[in-house]
């Protein structure tokens, strides 16, 4: 189930922040103090916030797993712009390619 949820975790972060959040609430709701912000997380900042929530411990993140965490915001900020980049790739955008 283990390699399961780490496929599923790189190939759709949304979909396995979701899926941690109904199966374990209890690690979402130690890991923030209110729905608002893991909700943002889902919107805008899926890998950070799954890792967030992965190795969040009751005294917090600690050393290295701040690595981790900014290491999925790096990778999520890379596909906004790799998204932004491409956008003129997209059909019926204005002055894109003509397909």
């Amino acid at each position: 189930m283990g390699c399961f949820f780490a496929l599923l975790a790189g190939v759709f972060p949304r979909l396995a922040l979701l899926f941690v959040w109904v199966a374990r609430p209890k690690l979402v709701d130690a890991a923030f103090d209110s729905w608002f912000w893991p909700l943002l997380g889902i919107i805008f900042l899926p890998f950070a916030t799954l890792m967030y929530v992965v190795l969040y411990t009751g005294g917090g993140l600690t050393g290295f797993d701040w690595f981790w965490v900014v290491f999925a915001g790096f990778l999520d900020i890379v596909h906004w712009g790799a998204g932004w980049t491409q956008r003129r790739q997209a059909p019926g955008y204005p002055g894109g390619v003509q397909a």
